[in-house]
């Protein structure tokens, strides 16, 4: 096939989801049509060193890429390189700060490429659990009760902000990261000692905490996709966790006994109005290109939103690919159609 895309996709990152970018770029690399793509991989290390990696795709899912040095060019400058100047469309396959916050966004913006996924400011403000539910709230899709805080506010009288909490919110208590994904350092703390230990736990990932109420509530996904100028929500999903909640082992280890139920088994009218939300979500955030969007519902059948992930895994366990498949749109063909939502993305410069 003549004119084929030269797509960059780009995996690992210095958060604490490295390890989960790795096996959804090696699930995106296995399905990607390299009749209609030729590909440059490139790894981004724990410690920030990027690399073009030119060989087997089984390293990258098991962190032996690395060391493959044969198959690396190290030491390159991703703004004046040739394989990177060849580069139509970058697919970041990346989790966490510095891949889905919007700064390798940035990155790409600076280099006038079109990119896979939302923008700059989408993918900060998605990132961020505290900005995203006020961009909600001003739409008008319900969220759950919380607090946030810095670490300065914390360390001037943890007395105090413990009894602010406490009356805000009361037991049990879901403390995370303000930026972070996969459920990375979020804690449910049962009382008072919990508590404590689990925000200074969450302190290690961010210096921004947002605390929210528990829920009692079925843990409802749903899946947002440009397709060509119009925005598409899957069929939702239902997580059953295994644990008091879905945490990052629940979510990427096969050994876990949580169960994922699609289609989710929820009225016509319920399903609507996640669907409804859930595209409500994306253009909230000024979103683009793809997200997934989660979502509590009560026994009364109250949707509350919890949050949005601008670059949802593609693991074989992932939701966002599943609930396509489910929806009627496969793997290579929910490739294809991110690529080509890339494609139309005007970056800054002109």
């Amino acid at each position: 096939m003549k004119n084929k895309l030269n797509i960059g996709v780009v995996f690992g990152g210095q958060s604490g989801e490295h390890e989960v970018s790795r096996v959804s770029a090696y699930n995106v690399l296995g399905v990607i049509d390299r009749d209609k793509y030729n590909i440059v991989t490139i790894g981004i290390s724990k410690q920030g060193k990027w690399f073009l990696y030119a060989g087997d795709a089984e390293k990258i899912k098991d962190g032996s890429w690395e060391q493959d040095q044969k198959n690396l060019t190290a030491d390159f400058s991703i703004f004046d390189h040739p394989e990177i100047s060849k580069i139509d469309v970058f697919f970041p396959v990346l989790h966490g700060p510095m891949g889905e916050d919007g700064t390798i966004q940035g990155v790409f913006e600076m280099l006038n490429k079109p990119y896979v996924g939302c923008g700059v400011l989408s993918s900060a403000v998605g990132m961020d659990k505290v900005f995203s539910k006020i961009m909600f709230q001003s739409v008008g899709i319900p969220t759950g009760k919380y607090i946030y805080f810095r670490e300065n506010d914390w360390k001037c009288d943890p007395d105090a902000k413990i009894a602010e909490i406490e009356k805000a919110l009361g037991y049990p208590i879901f403390v995370k990261p303000a930026n972070m994904g996969s459920s990375v350092g979020i804690t449910k703390a049962h009382d008072r000692t919990e508590l404590v230990a689990a925000i200074k736990e969450a302190f290690v990932y961010d210096n921004k905490l947002i605390l929210e109420d528990f829920v009692k509530g079925r843990e409802i996904e749903c899946a947002v996709l440009e397709v060509g100028d119009a925005i598409r929500a899957s069929i939702p999903g239902e997580v059953i966790p295994s644990k008091e909640f879905y945490d990052y082992e629940a979510k990427y280890s096969a050994t876990e006994d949580s169960k994922v139920v699609i289609p989710a088994d929820l009225s016509p009218e319920i399903t609507k109005k996640v669907r409804d939300y859930a595209i409500k979500a994306f253009e909230a955030i000024e979103g683009s290109g793809l997200t997934r969007v989660d979502f509590f519902v009560t026994e009364d059948e109250r949707i509350l939103i919890n949050e949005v992930n601008t670059l949802p895994g593609f693991t074989n366990i992932s939701m966002y690919p599943k609930m396509w498949e489910a929806t009627g749109i496969g793997y290579i063909e929910l490739v294809d159609l991110i690529i080509a939502s890339a494609k139309r993305k005007r970056t800054t410069v002109s």
